[in-house]
């Protein structure tokens, strides 16, 4: 449970080939198996027909099996994909899997699974998949609360047990850019980290208006970015992104989290129970401090990036300052997209036989984004080990369109959030 890649494990496992493909457009070497690999994608919404069309770029690749709670989402995702031609696509009625199980029989159907449902039921799908002796492909966050966490970590050790390879969609890994800052880092080009900032701040997402007779389950599942039980808040679902930087170029996880937050614009019926700000004060081990900025309010200033500061310069994605603002390193590589790239190296990897296994990074950063989440709503400082063991289980008991998905509203319809010195953590 313990377990924390290096950062200098994070860059020999992945930086080199990243690097390697932006110059030769393909990724370590293709095994003399050319065998076709199928595929099943699991949660077919925007993201997860994106997730699909980036595999089916692999040469070699081919969808057989889909699987959706909702049977209009499968729909649409499948007329879109089956452009692609029936090289690529192959998924007959009889395999379009339609219901909160459905994931199963469209796992059984393939080699490969693209895990990219609300992030709620990763924990669950994951650790059918590697039972099933399945490599994956899974979006982040990798879970939204303690006990899904355990349940990722333990499936990772178990798919390194079977030598299954797991993909998490945390993309800033396979971006040459930040691999490469991260490689400056490690070599001390900007001394010691000390300290930074990280920022998703936005004017927030989509909303999906409740519909005459609709069940409160069917709602929950159609505005699933606003409740914690599939969500996680946005801390989680997006700003994980930066906190998984932070992380990363410092090596390690935090130890402790101090939070404020609340909800002050974002307060209708339509916006569930979570927070529309975070600011989070991360500690790691020797003192480094992280401050967390996630805002999701309109007509605000937009930033989405990452800044920490060494004892000889900043550090952005791509380049490192002096204290004095002149340049120390700049990355000068051509761009690339990362999205791609992390579905080539997955399926690279699977050809080669080679160890690939981001589900330990994945599920770390999870917890440190969910430690901010706990920080915030409670008011009180958190650590690492009381959030990953503490008794917290948010997934319903029974998963039906009738059955009780836990949150409810008012009698104004307004769904009651987290109060500070009230809440508790578990």
């Amino acid at each position: 449970m313990n377990t924390s890649p290096t950062r200098r494990n994070i860059l020999k496992a992945g930086a080199a080939g990243v690097i390697a493909a932006s110059a030769s457009g393909r990724l370590f070497g293709q095994s003399s198996s050319d065998a076709e690999i199928k595929i099943a994608l699991i949660g077919c919404g925007g993201r997860g027909t994106g997730a699909a069309t980036q595999a089916l770029n692999v040469p070699g690749t081919k969808l057989v099996a889909m699987a959706d709670a909702f049977e209009g989402r499968l729909t649409s995702a499948a007329e879109k994909l089956e452009k692609l031609g029936t090289q690529r696509f192959d998924v007959p009625k009889e395999r379009r899997f339609i219901g909160f199980d459905a994931y199963k029989a469209a796992i059984d159907a393939a080699d490969v699974v693209i895990l990219a449902t609300p992030p709620g039921f990763r924990p669950m799908q994951l650790d059918y998949a590697v039972k099933q002796g399945k490599h994956v492909f899974m979006e982040k966050p990798v879970a939204v609360d303690s006990e899904g966490v355990r349940t990722v970590f333990a499936a990772a050790e178990e798919a390194d047990k079977k030598g299954l390879k797991i993909v998490c969609g945390l993309q800033r890994r396979y971006d040459p850019k930040y691999m490469e800052t991260a490689e400056e880092i490690n070599k001390g080009t900007a001394g010691n980290i000390v300290g930074g900032s990280v920022y998703w701040n936005s004017g927030g997402v989509w909303v999906n208006a409740r519909q005459p007779d609709e069940s409160e389950m069917h709602f929950q599942m159609r505005n699933w970015y606003y409740f914690n039980w599939l969500c996680g808040d946005h801390i989680m679902e997006q700003h994980i992104h930066n906190i998984d930087v932070a992380n990363w170029f410092i090596g390690s996880a935090p130890t402790k989290a101090t939070g404020i937050g609340g909800r002050q614009t974002r307060i209708g019926p339509e916006f569930g129970e979570i927070f529309d700000h975070h600011v989070v004060e991360f500690e790691y081990a020797g003192g480094v401090i992280i401050n967390s900025f996630s805002r999701h309010q309109k007509n605000t200033v937009s930033r989405v990036s990452e800044e920490l500061i060494g004892t000889k310069g900043r550090i952005k994605a791509g380049m490192i300052r002096g204290h004095d603002g002149k340049g120390i390193w700049r990355h000068r590589g051509a761009r690339v997209n990362p999205y791609q790239i992390e579905h080539d190296e997955l399926f690279a990897a699977i050809r080669a036989d080679k160890p690939l296994n981001n589900a330990y990074y994945g599920a770390e950063s999870t917890l440190t984004s969910l430690m901010g989440r706990v920080a915030t709503y409670t008011g009180q400082t958190v650590t690492r080990d009381e959030v990953l063991n503490a008794g917290m289980s948010l997934m319903p008991k029974t998963l039906t369109w009738e059955a009780d998905p836990g949150p409810k509203a008012g009698n104004d319809g307004i769904y009651p959030c987290a109060i500070p010195g009230e809440t508790k953590l578990a």
